[in-house]
């Protein structure tokens, strides 16, 4: 296998992973995409990195956990957070 077909097959498997955020409203493909170059995030550096209110940051993430695009966990340093991941 040449290096463009593995980039071909990797282009295929992360297209068809994003196919579960494709219907979703804009502001859940924003919180994945930074999500997807910052790794994990909280809720308020989410709501700080895409320049979206609070509520908005938690209708996003509600609407990825629905599709299984995101992965939570909670917070090692404060159990009162909870982390959010990309799961695609």
């Amino acid at each position: 296998m040449s290096a463009s077909d593995a980039e071909a097959v990797v282009d295929d498997a992360s297209i068809e992973e994003w196919e579960r955020v494709r219907d979703l409203p804009p502001s859940a493909k924003l919180v994945a995409k930074v999500l997807e170059y910052e790794d994990t995030l909280s809720q308020s550096e989410l709501a700080e990195e895409t320049l979206l209110p609070p509520r908005t940051v938690r209708y996003a993430l509600t609407r990825l956990e629905e599709a299984d695009a995101v992965e939570s966990r909670f917070s090692f340093t404060d159990a009162r957070k909870r982390l959010y991941s990309l799961d695609l």
